[in-house]
């Protein structure tokens, strides 16, 4: 590189699109070049069937809680103010059939499924993966080399280019388009982790308040504190990671949905099966020419079965496509439908227990006419005698202990999306750094985030306090939900145009299907903004803010040091300066600074006076991919010619794992000597790589800048402010960057210096 830029730079194509070679500072690979972009790979990886099964299997217990306890609170939602007409239930129900099937099978199960970013999902992965394809990218860090990653891969020239190249240009050359994706991405975080808080509550709520059945002396105050006790111990079993909490959750959850399906057969077959006829769309047009605004408010409620679709994309990380839709279509989708349908169906004759139609519509006898025993009779039968058997005299506490558990599990899918997608944010600059355990060594897109959980555990205690029932939380839920799907979608276009190249017809339609149900939906819980729909924009703006916030200090430190790196000459009067002395050692000097030598150095020299006889400027980048391959981790160049001096960038993606820097160090060590005899020849080489490996056995110290970023003289009072205060207090408060680098303390130097931006 000269002043960051590549000096050595020798790439050979051999038979286009079968194989390539690099040596552009970094070792030589010979690799296939498979396109492994969103939508192409459906994240392929080589796995058996019985690892597709497993996974299929924990998804149950992690992603489909939330899906599957929403008949729990959708119908008492959808009619808080009782059932105006029997054929209202009809409607309605067909409201349910259509919006699960459109939006979470079609949408999300087969459609966003496939925009998954080397099999990671969530609003960042899709992000990262506009960022790819066009330099939408606020932080001025890109490489050539990072388009020889195997997993940074674009697609190659394509009839529909004109169209995504318009739209590439759009965005590549507009601040404002540029800065509005970024907050649309923020903005899908917040309502994801906004998801996460309330999940929880209104599902562990709907469950426990299921008790009054039992005990109607209970009052909501003693709800509520159970509900609490429940939500604490919730979060205090996140450390254990997806993979034990998933085997753990997923048995009960398949009880759930075998229970929820069965009763609502059970209840179709014994009050009114003619509700069947929900699945002609006509009764939508029908209820709303009867209810006209009533029923727009009412989808409000609708919107709450749909809860959790987001989580099949958010936690695709923990598991891969196939496992998703596996288990989605065999077990999610058929149980959900039966038990709305079984619940309509009850209401048709009992529409007064429309308040709480989960726990009222569970049986407690069935006999049937001897004289017309049907098999199903019979079945329905067993269901019942199955549980007389064991002693309970009706279905009711079987079902309650069930539901409570399935509560619990329903609040593990957004729990567990929260961390996903955090960890996506630290990794490119749009979130503090906090600490992130990788909780499986099978599967490293499963993470835990300490500081993430606590902060989750607090809010859902604090609005499960605040709120005390579900109904103003379903308002706040609905909110939450239907900013994510209409934000999905909006990314979900510029994917299809740009990296898909899908044909105009396809994009029409789904904007005009798809696109306009969502934003309907998000004019109707807009409407509930006083009823407690301001609780997620509330918390939506203050994650944004500190999102925000953060990204810019980060951006305007990145650029002071970009604007300020060290040139070759003022390298070249440093080394060649006689006061410097040269000590022997292997100095690993840590910077953000992709492109060029960070000013601190000459900050450092100017202090300390010495250099080790081996300096490397290591520069730790993180990628808009979900995963580096190890052996193109390490990309090498030699800073000034016959001196040992190189830098090296080390290359993560957003789900990769660090590893220890012990590990680390020793691959760098060996990557660096590769490089030497790869550019060396003779006596040469092999005295630069004895240098190298007498340095390392004197000792490694590591040497890290820590600035101090101030608004310049003259600056505006709110860049101050936002600078000078609330930047550096965030700063002060997270993990330093020895903590995420995980730098051994004893051999760390740091070095101080003040930017003014």
């Amino acid at each position: 590189m000269e002043n960051g830029n590549v000096v050595n730079e020798e790439v050979e194509v051999q038979d286009e699109g079968n194989h390539q070679e690099l040596g552009n500072g970094n070792l030589s690979i010979k690799r296939d070049l498979l396109d492994l972009e969103a939508g192409d790979h459906n994240t392929v990886q080589k796995m058996n069937w019985g690892t597709v099964l497993k996974l299929a299997f924990q998804c149950i217990g992690v992603v489909y809680g939330d899906l599957g306890t929403s008949p729990l609170y959708v119908l008492p939602g959808i009619f808080p103010d009782g059932i105006k007409h029997n054929d209202d239930l009809l409607g309605v129900l067909s409201l349910i059939i259509y919006s699960i099937i459109i939006i979470t099978l079609i949408k999300y199960v087969f459609v966003v499924l496939s925009a998954n970013d080397n099999g990671e999902g969530g609003t960042f992965a899709i992000y990262s993966l506009i960022c790819r394809h066009a330099k939408v990218n606020m932080i001025p860090n890109h490489q050539a080399e990072d388009r020889e990653l195997s997993n940074y891969k674009l697609k190659t020239p394509h009839r529909r280019m004109k169209m995504a190249s318009a739209v590439k240009s759009k965005l590549e050359n507009s601040y404002i388009m540029k800065v509005s994706l970024l907050f649309m991405s923020m903005l899908g975080v917040s309502m994801v982790l906004g998801d996460g808080v309330l999940t929880p509550c209104i599902s562990v709520l709907s469950a426990v308040s299921g008790i009054k059945e039992a005990d109607a002396s209970l009052t909501d105050n003693a709800i509520m504190w159970i509900s609490v006790g429940i939500l604490i111990f919730l979060f205090q079993i996140q450390r254990f990671g997806t993979d034990k909490v998933g085997y753990t959750f997923a048995p009960i959850i398949i009880i759930w949905f075998g229970f929820i399906a069965c009763i609502g057969i059970f209840n179709t077959v014994k009050y009114d099966p003619s509700v069947m006829k929900a699945v002609n769309p006509w009764y939508i047009v029908q209820y709303f020419k009867r209810n006209k605004k009533d029923a727009w408010i009412s989808l409000g409620g609708v919107i709450l079965c749909l809860t959790g679709s987001e989580a099949l994309f958010a936690d695709l990380g923990h598991f891969n496509i196939l496992s998703v839709q596996i288990s989605s279509c065999s077990v999610l989708i058929p149980s959900v439908l039966l038990a709305y349908v079984g619940q309509c169906s009850y209401l048709r004759e009992n529409t007064q227990d429309v308040t709480d139609a989960f726990y009222k519509s569970i049986p407690s006898e069935y006999t049937p006419d001897v004289s017309t025993t049907s098999a199903l009779d019979l079945f329905l039968c067993l269901i019942i005698y199955v549980i007389d058997f064991f002693g309970a005299e009706s279905m009711y506490w079987p079902q309650f202990i069930v539901a409570v558990l399935a509560a619990i599990i329903a609040s593990q899918s957004l729990i567990s999306a929260s961390f996903s997608i955090i960890q996506q944010s630290v990794a490119l600059g749009c979130f503090p750094r906090v600490k992130v355990v990788h909780t499986s060594a099978e599967h490293e897109g499963q993470v835990y985030v300490p500081e993430i959980n606590t902060l989750l555990m607090l809010a859902c205690v604090g609005v499960t306090l605040g709120f005390k029932n579900t109904l103003k939380i379903g308002n706040a839920y609905g909110i939450a939900v239907t900013f994510v799907f209409v934000i999905t979608s909006s990314f979900l276009v510029l994917i299809m145009i740009m990296i898909w190249k899908t044909h105009i017809i396809f994009i029409i339609l789904y904007v005009l299907t798809i696109g306009l149900i969502e934003l309907i939906f998000l004019s109707s819980v807009l409407y509930k903004f006083v009823d407690g729909g301001y609780l997620p924009l509330f918390f939506a703006f203050i994650v944004v803010a500190i999102m925000f916030i953060w990204n810019y200090g980060y951006r305007k430190k990145y650029t002071y040091e970009l604007e300020n790196k060290v040139s070759i000459e003022k390298l070249a009067d440093i080394t060649s300066d006689e006061r410097i002395h040269r000590t022997p050692g292997l100095g690993l000097f840590y910077t953000q600074l992709v492109h060029g030598i960070s000013p601190i150095f000459t900050h450092y020299v100017s202090s300390v006076s010495s250099l080790h006889s081996v300096v490397v400027f290591v520069s730790i980048k993180s990628l808009p991919i979900s995963k580096v391959c190890p052996d193109e981790r390490f990309l090498f160049e030699r800073v000034k010619p016959r001196e040992m001096i190189f830098r090296c960038i080390v290359r993560y993606g957003y789900r990769d794992s660090r590893k220890e820097q012990e590990r680390l160090e020793d691959m760098m060590v060996n990557q660096l000597k590769e490089f030497i005899r790869n550019y060396e020849n003779g006596e040469d080489m092999q005295r630069e790589v004895a240098l190298v490996d007498h340095a390392q056995r004197e000792g490694v110290v590591y040497l890290m800048g820590e600035s101090l970023v101030m608004a310049s003289d003259g600056s505006k009072l709110v860049k101050k402010l936002t600078i000078d205060y609330l930047y550096n207090w965030l700063s002060r408060c997270v993990r330093q960057p020895d903590e995420v680098f995980l730098v051994p303390r004893k051999h760390l130097l740091k070095v101080g210096m003040t930017y003014e931006v």
